[in-house]
């Protein structure tokens, strides 16, 4: 097929791009558990209104305590210390005052000493493979060398999600159909500018810069990179394909949400929207009933117009090589990154490490869709501290499980092990790399508890609990509302805060809460639950990405995408959020991205005085109903020009790190 058919036949793909992020609206019909709104409120309902704000602060939500909270916010979170701002919209970013907020890195920015300048009208993939990719998520950190908590030099690992190819490219603007007009060099510089960055970064006087001619740096991309599988399913043959045989080797990772860092220093990078990548028709297919269960064939990109294994016509297993949480040696730039089978394939959004009592390593990780599930990984070794290259082994060899929530406030994690519980071949699976390379389907079977969309999971080491992010579930039927959980159509989200059993992560029985209902706690219709002091920009809709910074303080990023003009009307952010005592439930506004940006990746330096935060696509979400632009956000004519407000350059995803006027800890 010609350059020119191949671009016709994306036809109908291309204009699902701008759907993209909200692939996670449609929810994969299959027989369900529980909804966790039906659990959440047959617990509450229970629950006694004089409990208090500080051990039950969705109580107050019920009857519309919350209406009346101060819109002055005077009331301050004990251990955080700065002035909130304000919600609102435009076409720039925000931060508390007392505070420096500097663009470290934009998309395009040089990463080598021989890297090409930044040329929007002039793109190339051999060009973006050298220069900071699109679309920043996660951001971890590592300091250099290893071990050196004080060192003013540091590792900077970065996914790079997405791409938004309309504000990349000037001929999508211009053209009579776009459609017509993205051509196989178009895909592969999305390819290129997917995957992840690697990149030194040095602090000079208080201020951080990356450093260009870094040994370290590196660009890991979904058009070249060469991974390793391993695992139970590693070499199984719904892994094999015609350019690799084995099963065990794959170009590539894509759709890198949130991650995580392990205790080792490597940098975990997890595979979430895979299905949008993959084109064809699943008649008569071999894996029709594992890629309808996970959305496959989205089509959102139509790659295969440059690269033939994204059509599942003419790889079938492709698409299983995806889905995967990989791994990455940030010390080693000539590492084979590995994509680990033993911890699941599924919407991975995060893979945040804890160890358990007995020194083993814990990941949890969300399924990020609606009606979706939480899971965690434990190793079947324990961390050797002193043998950094054996630690590299440990997310090869262990248990996945699933999460199931009872309405009394109790939990188990449900082992997803072959021949165990049903998963057999009474259903279909005949060893364990199948049960892993249908997590989803496996985890349906073993009843676990659907929710609100899981996104980022983040575990307190200083308190031992876990916090999860349910972005929100606008898909929740009115069936599942009552007096004291009206949640219905959900399009706020919560947070669910869980406590292993006995503190140890590696308990199969924890108990379970709410930390807060997200949404305007002034408006009782809309059922939010925040502390009863939170201001009226103390509060947030969305919660996605969690931080917990060296001090133990929670901090929450949120992602409205296109629905922030009805879930809050005010841009995403970051907030911070009390999680103890009176001021349990409390939030203040810290940062505030431009509009049609998300907020990502906040990531604190060991001394808690930098504050790396990720936004990504600017002037894309939502375009239509900011009222100073109006219409769609186009290359040639973005809602925003952020970070550089130059009219030659398009919108640019970047990293910020915000410092501490005249030193000292950042909030």
């Amino acid at each position: 097929m010609s350059d020119t058919s191949r671009t016709r036949a994306s036809n109908e793909n291309f204009l699902a791009l701008e759907k993209y992020e909200r692939s996670e609206d449609r929810p994969v019909p299959r027989p369900m558990a529980r909804p966790f709104s039906d659990i959440a409120a047959a617990r509450f309902s229970r629950r006694s209104f004089l409990q208090g704000t500080s051990s039950a602060v969705l109580a107050l939500g019920v009857s519309g305590a919350l209406a009346g909270c101060s819109e002055e916010g005077e009331a301050g979170i004990p251990g955080f210390n700065f002035d909130e701002i304000a919600h609102g919209v435009d076409e720039t970013h925000h931060v508390a005052p007392g505070h420096d907020a500097d663009i470290l890195l934009r998309w395009g920015d040089p990463l080598f000493a021989d890297s090409p300048p930044f040329d929007p009208e002039n793109q190339s993939p051999a060009a973006q493979l050298k220069q900071f990719g699109y679309n920043n998520d996660f951001l971890g950190l590592t300091p250099l060398p290893f071990g050196d908590e004080e060192s003013p030099h540091a590792l900077l690992c970065v996914n790079h999600e997405f791409t938004n190819d309309p504000l990349m490219h000037r001929a999508l603007s211009e053209a009579a159909d776009p459609r017509l007009a993205y051509t196989p060099q178009m895909a592969r510089i999305s390819m290129a500018a997917h995957g992840g960055t690697i990149v030194e970064v040095k602090k000079t006087d208080g201020k951080w810069a990356p450093v260009t001619d870094s040994p370290f740096n590196r660009r890991i991309s979904a058009l070249k990179t060469e991974m390793m599988l391993d695992g139970p399913a590693a070499g199984h043959a719904r892994l094999k394909t015609s350019a690799d045989p084995s099963g065990r080797k794959v170009t590539g990772t894509l759709n890198n949400c949130a991650g995580g860092m392990t205790p080792w220093g490597t940098y975990l990078m997890a595979e979430e929207n895979f299905h949008g990548y993959f084109a064809g028709s699943l008649d008569e297919h071999p894996e029709k009933r594992n890629y309808e269960r996970v959305g496959i064939p989205g089509g959102f990109y139509p790659w295969f117009i440059a690269d033939e294994r994204f059509d599942i016509n003419k790889e079938p297993n492709e698409a299983n090589r995806f889905g995967w949480i990989v791994e990455v040696d940030p010390y080693d730039p000539a590492s084979t990154p590995v994509k680990h089978t033993a911890l699941g394939r599924f919407k991975h959004e995060g893979c945040e490490t804890v160890l358990a009592e007995d020194g083993r390593v814990v990941i949890y990780s969300g399924d990020d869709q609606r009606f979706e599930y939480l899971y965690k990984f434990i190793s079947a070794a324990a961390v050797d501290p002193g043998n950094r290259r054996a630690n590299m082994n440990l997310l090869s060899e262990g248990t996945l499980y699933v999460a199931r929530f009872a309405e009394d406030g109790s939990g188990e994690w449900l082992p997803l092990v072959f021949g165990e519980n049903g998963l057999d071949a009474s259903n279909g699976f005949e060893s364990q790399a199948d049960v892993l390379i249908e997590t989803r389907r496996a985890a349906d079977i073993l009843d676990a508890t659907p929710l609100d969309r899981p996104e980022d999971v983040q575990p307190n080491p200083k308190t031992g609990r876990v916090y999860a992010a349910l972005t929100n579930n606008s898909k929740r039927g009115e069936e599942a509302t009552d007096a004291v959980n009206p949640r219905a159509h959900n399009i706020w989200g919560q947070i669910v805060e869980i406590t292993p059993e006995g503190g140890d992560h590696s308990a199969r029985k924890f108990t379970w809460d709410l930390l807060v209902k997200a949404g305007n706690p002034a408006k009782p219709e809309i059922g939010a639950a925040f502390n009863e002091k939170t201001s009226a920009n103390g509060w947030f809709a969305c919660p996605d990405n969690l931080e917990v910074d060296p001090q133990g303080r929670l901090w929450v990023a949120t992602d409205q995408g296109k629905g922030w003009p009805k879930a809050s009307g005010s841009a995403d952010g970051l907030w911070a959020l009390s999680t103890e005592g009176e001021t349990r439930g409390l939030g203040r506004m810290f940062f505030r991205v431009p509009v049609g940006a998300e907020m990502c990746g906040p990531r604190f330096t060991a001394d808690g005085e930098a504050l790396f935060l990720a936004v990504q696509h600017p002037g894309a979400d939502g375009a239509e109903d900011y009222a100073p632009h109006g219409r769609p956000s186009t290359y040639a004519d973005p809602a925003t020009r952020w970070p550089d407000f130059d009219p030659a350059m398009p919108p640019r995803p970047s990293i910020v790190v915000i410092t501490r006027k005249g030193g000292g800890k950042v909030g």
